[in-house]
Protein backbone atom coordinates (compact mmCIF):
# COMPACT_ATOMS: atom_id res chain seq x y z
CA UNK A 1 0.00 0.00 0.00
CA UNK A 2 1.19 3.64 -0.86
CA UNK A 3 1.78 6.65 1.13
CA UNK A 4 -1.01 8.26 2.18
CA UNK A 5 -1.04 11.82 0.27
CA UNK A 6 -0.34 14.83 2.23
CA UNK A 7 -2.43 17.93 2.21
CA UNK A 8 -0.41 20.96 2.39
CA UNK A 9 -1.94 24.61 3.23
CA UNK A 10 -2.44 27.61 0.92
CA UNK A 11 0.09 29.33 3.60
CA UNK A 12 2.28 27.28 2.68
CA UNK A 13 2.37 26.37 -0.62
CA UNK A 14 2.35 30.52 -1.19
CA UNK A 15 5.17 30.66 1.11
CA UNK A 16 7.22 28.18 -1.51
CA UNK A 17 5.74 30.17 -4.58
CA UNK A 18 6.94 33.00 -2.77
CA UNK A 19 10.49 31.85 -2.15
CA UNK A 20 10.57 29.95 -5.86
CA UNK A 21 9.29 33.89 -7.54
CA UNK A 22 12.92 35.25 -5.66
CA UNK A 23 15.18 32.88 -7.33
CA UNK A 24 17.67 32.67 -4.70
CA UNK A 25 17.77 29.01 -5.08
CA UNK A 26 16.53 26.64 -7.48
CA UNK A 27 13.34 24.51 -7.62
CA UNK A 28 15.58 21.27 -7.05
CA UNK A 29 16.75 23.35 -3.38
CA UNK A 30 13.26 24.49 -2.52
CA UNK A 31 11.52 21.32 -3.43
CA UNK A 32 14.40 19.58 -0.92
CA UNK A 33 14.05 21.78 1.62
CA UNK A 34 10.29 22.03 1.74
CA UNK A 35 9.77 18.18 1.31
CA UNK A 36 7.77 18.32 -2.15
CA UNK A 37 7.78 17.46 -5.50
CA UNK A 38 10.07 19.73 -7.93
CA UNK A 39 6.86 19.86 -10.07
CA UNK A 40 5.15 20.92 -7.03
CA UNK A 41 7.10 23.94 -6.79
CA UNK A 42 6.60 24.83 -10.29
CA UNK A 43 2.83 24.34 -10.17
CA UNK A 44 2.60 26.57 -7.43
CA UNK A 45 4.57 29.48 -8.85
CA UNK A 46 2.66 29.33 -12.13
CA UNK A 47 -0.48 29.83 -10.28
CA UNK A 48 1.01 32.65 -8.59
CA UNK A 49 2.20 33.80 -11.57
CA UNK A 50 -0.45 33.50 -13.55
CA UNK A 51 -3.46 35.05 -10.61
CA UNK A 52 -0.98 38.01 -10.10
CA UNK A 53 -3.01 40.17 -11.90
CA UNK A 54 -6.28 39.32 -9.94
CA UNK A 55 -4.74 40.81 -6.74
CA UNK A 56 -4.14 43.69 -7.54
CA UNK A 57 -7.58 44.16 -9.60
CA UNK A 58 -9.17 46.66 -7.26
CA UNK A 59 -6.53 48.45 -5.06
CA UNK A 60 -8.04 49.74 -1.63
CA UNK A 61 -11.36 49.13 -2.52
CA UNK A 62 -13.08 46.38 -0.70
CA UNK A 63 -15.71 44.68 -3.19
CA UNK A 64 -19.15 46.03 -3.48
CA UNK A 65 -21.82 43.62 -2.07
CA UNK A 66 -24.79 44.73 -3.29
CA UNK A 67 -28.26 44.38 -1.80
CA UNK A 68 -29.90 42.05 -4.03
CA UNK A 69 -26.72 39.70 -3.20
CA UNK A 70 -26.59 39.98 0.35
CA UNK A 71 -30.18 38.89 0.13
CA UNK A 72 -29.80 35.67 -2.03
CA UNK A 73 -28.79 33.11 0.69
CA UNK A 74 -31.46 34.64 3.28
CA UNK A 75 -34.06 34.01 0.19
CA UNK A 76 -33.32 30.50 -0.55
CA UNK A 77 -33.81 29.59 3.20
CA UNK A 78 -37.13 30.76 3.20
CA UNK A 79 -37.61 28.90 -0.05
CA UNK A 80 -36.77 25.72 2.01
CA UNK A 81 -38.89 26.39 4.65
CA UNK A 82 -41.60 27.11 2.42
CA UNK A 83 -41.49 24.00 0.83
CA UNK A 84 -40.98 21.75 3.51
CA UNK A 85 -44.01 23.54 4.88
CA UNK A 86 -45.80 22.72 2.10
CA UNK A 87 -44.74 19.12 1.88
CA UNK A 88 -46.21 18.57 5.26
CA UNK A 89 -49.61 20.27 4.56
CA UNK A 90 -49.53 17.95 1.84
CA UNK A 91 -49.42 14.88 3.77
CA UNK A 92 -51.58 16.51 6.50
CA UNK A 93 -54.47 16.65 3.82
CA UNK A 94 -53.45 13.31 2.50
CA UNK A 95 -54.49 11.93 5.90
CA UNK A 96 -57.29 13.62 6.47
CA UNK A 97 -58.86 13.44 2.74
Amino acid sequence: MGKARKCHSSAFKAKIALASLKESETANQLASRFEVHPTQVHQWRKVVVDRAETLFGEVGRPAKVSEESAAIPELYEQIGRLKMELEWLKKKVGDVG
